[in-house]
């Protein structure tokens, strides 16, 4: 077993960070307004909600992690009415230094977007609120046990 001094000296210790965290494209469409605030809503929206988790290698040690987020939110009625359509590209470059090739999906597919979700999150929400409605929370995600689903399909899949 490696010393952990001896690696740090070395400079093959692992390295994990966020480093910069943008928006590299927003939509916010509230189609129905002002007429949608005039109407009192009886019952709770309908939401559709799909998230997708992309990764990119930048170079040998940064890679950009984007979380997608689109959600349609609309009345639920005979004839439902959109109240508004929101769609965030949000992402962040991470550092991973020193990390080894077996660990690399866990930490693209887990560590950096559980970093990255909560600020996608506040972003959603204050738009929302910015749009004109109560704030949007997003519930949290387990990224973990997402990664191990998709283990388990690519898995059957190949079997």
């Amino acid at each position: 077993m490696t010393d952990t001094k001896e690696e740090a000296q070395s400079g093959t210790q692992p390295q994990f960070r966020m480093q910069k965290m943008y928006i590299k494209d927003f939509s916010f469409e509230n189609p129905n307004a002002p007429l949608v605030f005039v109407t009192p809503q009886k019952t709770e929206p309908n939401v559709e909600l799909n998230l997708q988790l992309n990764n990119k290698k930048l170079d040998d040690d940064h890679w950009e992690v984007a979380l997608e987020v689109s959600a349609k939110v609309q009345t639920k009625e005979d004839e439902p009415k959109v109240l508004f359509i929101l769609e965030i590209e949000h992402a962040a470059i991470f550092l991973l230094k020193n990390i080894p090739d077996e660990h690399m999906p866990m930490v693209l597919g887990v560590d950096c977007p559980t970093l990255l979700f909560p600020f996608t999150r506040q972003v959603v929400s204050s738009v929302s609120t910015d749009g004109g409605f109560m704030p949007f929370q997003m519930e949290p995600i387990n990224f973990q046990a997402l990664f191990q689903n998709a283990q388990k399909e690519k898995a059957q899949q190949s079997n």
